[in-house]
């Protein structure tokens, strides 16, 4: 069990690592979408720090929630249109 849970956790992390730099802000520069496109861009950016620091300590249910909550920051924008995002794939659930 403990495999499964370092195998998604580093999957995750993955995941989330290239999502953000799939994501590009979608809104025009200097608008309020724009501005909260950079905070949920933000927001991820974050959760992937966190998740590597907890990965390094070995808390790997930390670092799985952690990418999970990031990736779902990026997903939620995408979704929503904060993000210009590839349609197909495994990144985004969007069309």
């Amino acid at each position: 069990m403990a495999a499964d849970l370092e195998e998604k956790t580093d999957r995750y992390g993955a995941l989330l690592a290239e999502a953000l730099e799939e994501a590009s802000v979608a809104p025009p520069a200097g608008t309020p979408m724009a501005d909260a496109a950079d905070d949920c861009y933000e927001m991820a950016s974050s959760y992937l720090e966190d998740g590597r620091h907890f990965r390094d300590q070995d808390d790997l249910v930390n670092a799985l929630a952690s990418f999970s909550y990031g990736h779902a920051w990026l997903d939620a924008g995408a979704r929503v249109g904060l993000f210009d995002v590839p349609t197909d794939g495994h990144l985004f659930t969007v069309e």
